[in-house]
This record gives structure tokens, C-alpha cells and sequence, in this order.
């Protein structure tokens, strides 16, 4: 997982998800940075979150990604350059 922020111009940062848990009324998702810094970096979901990223996950575009097969297996994905 890469992670970009404008507070830090062009750094690009590398991670992945390490746990999720619900702590009053939001979800806690967890991601543990590991290059070029380890930090760990709290992310607070709302239920109202829940249904945007449900809304925008049944996009066609993004549903074509999930039900793709070829993804499933993919070890080595490509980067996706600048975003």
C-alpha cells in the first residue's frame, strides 16, 4: 500500500493495514508505515464513511478491479506512477 500527503511534497510512503477495531461510535483502522519511516498512522471511520466507501466500491471501474481474477494472484503489482 503507497500513501502520498501533501504535507510531504513528493514522499511517498509504504505500508500496510495491520488491524481494524471499533472503539465507540468509529471504526479504527491501523496502518504501520515501514518505509522510509516506521510510524503508525490511525485512521477514524465513521459510519456515514462506511456508506461513501460502499457507495464508490459498486463503481463500475472499481468493481472490475475486485472481480478481476488476474488481480487476485497478482505478487507483483505495478506502481501506479504519480497520484
Amino acid at each position: 500500500m503507497y500513501f502520498r500527503s501533501t504535507g510531504l511534497g513528493k514522499t511517498e510512503l509504504k505500508g500496510s493495514i495491520a488491524g481494524l477495531q471499533r472503539q465507540g461510535d468509529y471504526l479504527i483502522m491501523h496502518v504501520d508505515v515501514t518505509d522510509p519511516v516506521k510510524w503508525r498512522i490511525r485512521a477514524g471511520l465513521a459510519f456515514s464513511d462506511l456508506g461513501t466507501l460502499l457507495r464508490v466500491m459498486f463503481r463500475i471501474s472499481i468493481l472490475g478491479f475486485v472481480l478481476n481474477p488476474m488481480q487476485w494472484f497478482n505478487k507483483k503489482p505495478r506502481h501506479p506512477g504519480e497520484f
